[in-house]
């Protein structure tokens, strides 16, 4: 993928920078460990039992990191925390149009991991993981506008 053509991802579906999400052990731990650093709880902890992880939402200076703890060992994020361990693992850009994102992304050599589905940590909206060879992974939200479309 060239520049010009990041240049016309981010034009065409106003990409932004939502979160950082890092991957926990143990989510009231880690919380503490954030508050120590100045992070307060901007989402109180979800379960999701789509993927059977912990999500917990926290700010600081403007920045919004999400903590996501396996619930289990079926967890989706259960191999990720054996490879990764506690540590940042994505990063989520918000897009205005979450199909043609995905379709600009996958045919400039990200590879979709998953399919767009609702993500209860975000009221419902359709998030979808992606990877890239040279980035690593990256996370898809859908605005807000798309719930009422």
């Amino acid at each position: 993928m060239n520049q010009s053509s990041d240049q016309t991802i981010n034009q065409t579906s106003g990409l932004k920078v939502h979160h950082i999400g890092y991957l926990v052990k143990k989510m009231d731990a880690a919380m503490d460990s954030f508050r120590r650093l100045g992070y307060t709880v901007s989402q109180d902890t979800v379960f999701d039992s789509i993927r059977n992880i912990h999500i917990c939402f926290m700010e600081k200076d403007g920045y919004t990191i999400e903590l996501i703890s396996p619930s289990d060992s079926t967890s989706v994020a259960a191999g990720l925390m054996k490879k990764y361990k506690n540590s940042p693992y994505h990063i989520c850009y918000e897009t205005r149009d979450l199909e043609r994102t995905l379709s600009e992304l996958t045919a400039g050599g990200y590879a979709a991991i998953d399919t767009p589905a609702p993500a209860p940590a975000f009221g419902g909206r359709r998030v979808v993981f992606l990877v890239s060879p040279f980035l690593g992974m990256i996370e898809l939200l859908e605005t807000d506008r798309h719930l009422n479309d």
